[in-house]
């Protein structure tokens, strides 16, 4: 791979590494899914960084069962559920979105809540 993709990849797995511990502070981001994205960016840039994020105490287990499995802790996909659930109703009640709108918004929300709940838990 040429140096300039893997400065691409090396570079966005850092924002992703950014914007997953800013979820881990706010309640209506997520967490998991930019970790995910860091680590395959990492993995194709830096295995340095690949490795650190996999033995992270916190979110490494986590980044593991995936990689391995594709698993999603039961209590991750709770956390996962609920978070898109307080998401659709924030979304609801501040944007005060057109039927239209709040229909597609929530069937988007819907099918994501239905891709984690099937993924095999860790």
């Amino acid at each position: 791979m040429n140096g300039t993709r893997r400065a691409v990849y090396f570079a966005l797995g850092w924002v992703m590494v950014a914007l997953g511990f800013i979820g881990a502070l706010l309640p209506v981001m997520p967490t998991t899914i930019f970790l995910i994205i860091a680590a395959w960016c990492f993995g194709r840039s830096s295995p340095r960084f690949e490795k650190w994020l996999l033995e992270h105490p916190v979110f490494g287990p986590t980044l593991v069962q995936w990689q391995r499995h594709g698993a999603i802790p039961v209590r991750v996909k709770w956390i996962a559920c609920s978070g898109m659930a307080f998401g659709y109703g924030s979304f609801w009640y501040f944007a005060r979105p057109t039927p239209l709108l709040g229909a597609v918004v929530a069937l988007f929300f819907i099918a994501c809540a239905v891709y984690v709940v099937s993924r095999p838990s860790g």
